[in-house]
């Protein structure tokens, strides 16, 4: 077995969601789940079929994003992983929509962060073993800290 990491290739502060799934009907899902929780979604989403014809399999409403989702999923090569980009709308607006289709077995990581993906190979194919997402603690938050975080959480209309 081989280890790599595929550095995913993005905007500095564009979102991405990349999990595993369990059958081809996970590009249409996904696509459906985005659309009905988020109306006017802007995004792309790629799944690396395990099986069969081994194709990336896309889906999507924003060209840029598509483009991007092609790329590094092929990039990454993983049997039945996914990875989903977005426009004006963050991960927490659809998670528990993803989380929810019946083919989604895990998510990975949904973030804007910088992200490597630890890659297992063998001679049968590839598997998505891991993340690294941002970088490592720097400190522990402060009570200054802990105040900018109340506030912004509010500010963004996260928290009333």
């Amino acid at each position: 077995m081989q280890l790599t990491t595929v550095k995913i290739e993005k905007p500095e502060d564009m979102n991405f969601i990349l999990g595993q799934s369990h059958f081809i009907k996970t590009v249409e899902d996904i696509h459906e789940a985005v659309v009905t929780t988020v109306p006017f979604a802007k995004f792309g989403l790629a799944f690396c079929e395990a099986s069969d014809k081994r194709l990336v399999r896309y889906s999507g409403t924003d060209e840029e994003c598509l483009e991007l989702a092609k790329k590094n999923a092929y990039a990454l090569s993983c049997g039945h992983s996914f990875i989903l980009f977005m426009k004006d709308m963050f991960p927490i607006n659809i998670v528990n929509a993803i989380q929810n289709v019946p083919e989604v077995v895990r998510l990975f990581c949904a973030t804007a962060n910088p992200t490597e993906v630890i890659v297992a190979e063998t001679e049968q194919g590839r598997g998505v073993m891991g993340v690294i997402d941002g970088f490592a603690s720097a400190g522990i938050e402060g009570e200054g800290d802990i105040e900018d975080r109340k506030k912004f959480l509010r500010a963004i209309g996260y928290k009333a």
